[in-house]
């Protein structure tokens, strides 16, 4: 099983981001960016769209590092909108580094994995979107209460909303390195191993 690059120690060290795909009732695809904090679980972002280019991540992540501040490093796999010329120069220029997962190897991303799979089950296979104006209102609904209702066992049972609240106050809990280090079981790789990031 492989290990998780890079164990976030605090809010905004370690950013994850990936792309969904839906569709609505009315016909058209719908692509989705959700950006996730490894540490808060919280999620940060999802962007709702028809199609979603590497100068709309770039829109997502400065309005997140406007509001939150910047991460020190951004996980995610080798995705053309991720690897882009423009989203590069601006994590570049923003002090933000980069950690790419080995092509073919979702398990080295287990959270955004992880938080992919909740999404989906419990809010794009529950719901049928009449237009984008609703799947965007509606996953908007869903983040919130993800973020504010939802208490997680690996935050011991706090919401990523009151976890995030308290690593900024330098509660207890926000002490310790969130995970185990290891990918998730469901995650587990056939065969390989992530190179582990020294800071």
């Amino acid at each position: 099983m492989g290990a998780v690059v890079q164990c976030a120690t605090h809010a905004n060290h370690v950013w994850t981001y990936d792309f969904l795909k839906d569709s609505t009732e009315r016909g058209g695809g719908v692509r989705i960016l959700t950006v996730v904090d490894e540490y808060t679980r919280e999620c940060l972002a999802i962007e709702v769209a028809r199609s979603i280019k590497a100068r709309n991540v770039v829109e997502v992540l400065k309005w997140l590092a406007l509001t939150r501040g910047t991460p020190d490093y951004i996980r995610s796999d080798n995705g053309p909108e991720f690897i882009a010329h423009e989203v590069g120069a601006w994590l570049e220029q923003a002090g933000c580094q980069t950690i790419f997962i080995t092509p073919g190897s979702p398990w080295e991303n287990p959270y955004i994995e992880s938080f992919n799979g909740k999404f989906r089950d419990e809010c794009l296979n529950c719901e049928v979107f009449m237009n984008l104006a609703e799947a965007r209102t509606m996953i908007e609904a869903w983040r919130e209460e993800y973020n504010t209702e939802r208490p997680h066992s690996s935050l011991g049972y706090l919401t990523p909303d009151e976890f995030a609240r308290r690593s900024a106050e330098g509660g207890g809990e926000a002490a310790r390195c969130v995970g185990s280090g290891r990918a998730t079981p469901s995650l587990r790789p056939h065969s390989g191993t992530a190179t582990s990031l020294s800071l």
